[in-house]
Order: C-alpha cells, then sequence, then structure tokens
C-alpha cells in the first residue's frame, strides 16, 4: 500500500455565481480514499481554463492523501 496517494478533481462552476456544481465529486474522492484508509494531507487548487460564456470556469483540485496504516 502506498503511503501516499495524489488524485486530481475537475470543479466546474456554475455560470451564474461562485459556487461549484459539482461538489459532490470532490466529496466522493475523499470519502473513496477515507474508506482506503487514507485521510486527506493537503489539497490546492488551480484554474484550468473556462469552456466559455455557457460552460463556465473550471477548477482542477489536487488532492494528496496519506496513509493511517
Amino acid at each position: 500500500m502506498p503511503h501516499y496517494v495524489v488524485v486530481q478533481v475537475i470543479l466546474k462552476e456554475k455560470l451564474l455565481g461562485t459556487k461549484s456544481g459539482n461538489l459532490s465529486s470532490l466529496e466522493k474522492a475523499i470519502n473513496e480514499q477515507a474508506s482506503k484508509g487514507y485521510r486527506l494531507h493537503t489539497i490546492t487548487t488551480a484554474s484550468s481554463g473556462s469552456k466559455g460564456f455557457s460552460g463556465g470556469d473550471r477548477l482542477q483540485a489536487t488532492l494528496v492523501f496519506e496513509s493511517l496504516a
């Protein structure tokens, strides 16, 4: 079992407002690694571009998980 695992999740912001439209995918990634015995160590975000007016912006979240074992 690796000591660290790195996961990237793309978050798409809604057209109106600043809330992310798919935080459930971030939550799913965290819970999936937690069920495997990892805890979230670090999370960073970076802009990964825009799909234009109708698509909203995209953020890339990089999550580093650390093994509890």
